[in-house]
């Protein structure tokens, strides 16, 4: 139930005309650390000249964020303006849907993303990682950026688990477009106004023609898996089972609400797992001991041949590498909600209508759960080490009835891709900081270029 008493956030101080809006642009992620360290777990935080001014709540504690994603979620929605610009770039599927839409459409592709349909996506990974380090050995690289080569690893892997041989196509479309259509989405979702989309500006000429792109290779895609003679039940590529599922309640995915599944899952799916993947080779590069203790045990459960789906309880510390990877570099650094009814967050009060945001990257650095939050530690996930934390100190998923669907699937592909890379190379850090920024997802600013060391135990 909704409380509406209770003490007033205290206020970030910001610049007498636009508040807290140059920070905000420059660096929020650093904003949102300071708002958290000089005013405690909940601070109102002002941004914009008077009249377009925009007011957000930042919550950081543990158990705050678990009260707006999962105690009280109805009372926390996703109807944000960035929410808003996402849905009409990316479409109404899982990631922007809401009430009936995301109850039905949820329904529909929970079974497509049980544990043992996910585990059968763990041999799309391993091709794809063997191309990509065969293309490094061939090729003779000294070094790569492990950011940019991760994104192309994730991409390819979600686009043959998502459109079975059909990856090329789909993965050259989304290379050239993804980055752009995000930069558009960023510019409006921060902007407390923006023109209409169809007006004929450069850059709504440029975000429309992306978007078309985007849909023009879906649409093909869909369109020619809706004709194939395959029997029902034949195809195993996701795209195929998503055309697929019904039932008796929920009917069927259209050819629009079809496409705007795969462009979602497309965007969420690999996106999450390159920054996962990416960082947590920077971090090893940076670690040469952790990076050590991940190969032995690598090499020890592995002894060389491919991992599977069953080999991930197995592999311990390199799940540990990964999670403290994501704890410091979190895929979704920040969490935007809005609130329906006022209430109070740890005793203060959050009003009616009240933009408000839950921020991994601040909670995961808060220092009531974390010591010495930036150093880099894979035995802060030891099982004990969790089990002695609240639930919510770490939430690179989310949490509640919102979660992540396709936790354990990039939980999966991360272990495997990871584990693969370091059974065949050894990694030295040449950029030994690499700034980030929020877009849709956590973005580098920078390169982080790895020099690679060929290993022979594999």
């Amino acid at each position: 139930m909704a409380i509406t008493t209770g003490t007033e956030a205290p206020e970030l101080a910001g610049l007498p005309l636009l508040g807290s809006m140059l920070d905000l642009k420059k660096d929020s992620l650093g904003l949102f650390l300071r708002a958290r360290r000089e005013h405690g777990d909940v601070v109102r935080i002002t941004a914009g000249p008077p009249g377009m001014r925009g007011v957000v709540y930042g919550i950081f504690s543990a158990e705050g964020a678990q009260q707006v994603l999962a105690g009280e979620s109805a009372n926390f929605r996703k109807d944000n303006h960035f929410y808003q610009e996402i849905r009409e770039s990316f479409g109404n599927g899982l990631l922007t849907s809401q009430d009936e839409d995301y109850l039905r459409q949820r329904r529909l592709v929970q079974p497509l993303f049980t544990r043992r349909r996910v585990d059968g996506y763990a041999a799309a990974v391993a091709t794809e990682v063997t191309t990509l380090t065969g293309e490094w050995r061939d090729g003779g690289a000294a070094s790569v950026d492990v950011l940019h080569e991760m994104t192309r690893l994730a991409l390819r892997a979600v686009a043959r688990i998502l459109f079975g041989t059909d990856v090329d196509a789909a993965v050259e479309i989304v290379e050239r477009s993804f980055p752009e259509l995000g930069a558009y989405v960023l510019r409006r979702g921060y902007s407390p106004v923006n023109i209409p989309r169809d007006w004929p500006t450069a850059g709504n000429r440029r975000a429309a023609a992306v978007h078309q792109a985007l849909y023009e290779v879906c649409d093909r895609i869909i369109a020619e898996r809706r004709v194939s003679d395959r029997a029902p039940g034949e195809g195993d590529d996701l795209l195929t089972l998503l055309a697929e599922a019904e039932s008796a309640e929920d009917g069927s995915f259209d050819a629009t609400e079809l496409r705007e599944q795969v462009l979602v899952f497309l965007l969420a799916g690999h996106e999450t797992t390159a920054t996962s993947l990416g960082f947590a080779l920077h971090l090893l590069a940076l670690h040469p001991e952790a990076q050590k203790q991940a190969q032995e045990e690598v090499d020890r459960v592995l002894g060389g041949r491919t991992p599977g789906a069953a080999d991930l309880d197995a592999l311990p510390y390199v799940t540990q590498v990964l999670k403290e990877a994501m704890r410091i570099f979190p895929a979704a650094p920040v969490i935007g909600r809005r609130a329906v009814a006022a209430t109070q967050v740890g005793g203060v009060t959050i009003p009616a209508g009240a933009d408000v945001i839950v921020a991994p990257w601040v909670t995961h650095r808060h220092p009531d759960y974390w010591e010495d939050a930036e150093r880099f530690d894979p035995d802060r996930f030891t099982p004990e080490a969790e089990a002695a934390r609240p639930r919510y100190a770490w939430f690179p998923f989310g949490g509640g009835p919102r979660a992540c669907i396709g936790q354990h699937f990039s939980m999966l592909e991360s272990v495997i891709a990871l584990a693969m890379i370091l059974q065949r190379y050894g990694f030295e850090a040449i950029d030994t900081e690499v700034p980030v920024a929020p877009a849709i997802t956590l973005q580098a600013k920078g390169t982080a270029r790895c020099r690679l060391t060929p290993r022979t135990t594999a």
